[in-house]
């Protein structure tokens, strides 16, 4: 079995509006939000073999906050430019050619892509992956490049407006 951890970054600023979209970083709420639910995530208990992140400033500062909270250094976290804005195509190109190695993996990115590859490979029918939010997909199959359109189970959906003080 394969487990796939989506999670969207925190909320960004825009305080700046001549900032480049790549470096823009979280905002107080992102702040606030990338290591409560690092946390609230540690707590379920649930092994990550790997986590691969967006290199975008505000992709990377919140998979940076659950690297911390899990204790994921060195080869168990790595950046992928190809996550920056990708699409939905390219994603579920990603995730067919993650190590085979590691079972259960976390990648950091963005939208629309990732409620988009969320939607293509479990059919979970979810509107809109919101800021920090996280989902876990199963799949039975021994290997990433067996993952097809359909072929995931959407196990949970969390997010940070779901707990108090969050929002």
């Amino acid at each position: 079995m394969k487990t796939l951890y989506l999670c969207r970054h925190a909320k960004s600023s825009w305080a700046d509006a001549g900032m480049d979209d790549f470096d823009r970083p979280l905002n107080e709420r992102g702040q606030r939000n990338a290591p409560f639910m690092a946390k609230v995530f540690k707590e379920r208990g649930e092994p990550v073999d790997l986590i691969v992140s967006s290199p975008a400033n505000r992709a990377i500062t919140t998979a940076r906050s659950f690297a911390t909270a899990l204790g994921l250094t060195g080869d168990r976290f790595r950046e992928e430019r190809a996550i920056y804005l990708a699409e939905r195509s390219t994603l579920a190109h990603l995730v067919n050619g993650l190590p085979e190695h590691a079972d259960r993996v976390m990648l950091f990115g963005h939208n629309p892509g990732f409620t988009d590859v969320l939607n293509h490979l479990s059919d979970a029918g979810i509107a809109n992956l919101p800021t920090c939010g996280i989902v876990r997909i199963d799949f039975a199959v021994n290997e990433w490049q067996h993952i097809i359109k359909g072929s995931g189970t959407l196990v949970w959906f969390d997010y940070p407006k779901r707990h108090p003080g969050q929002g």
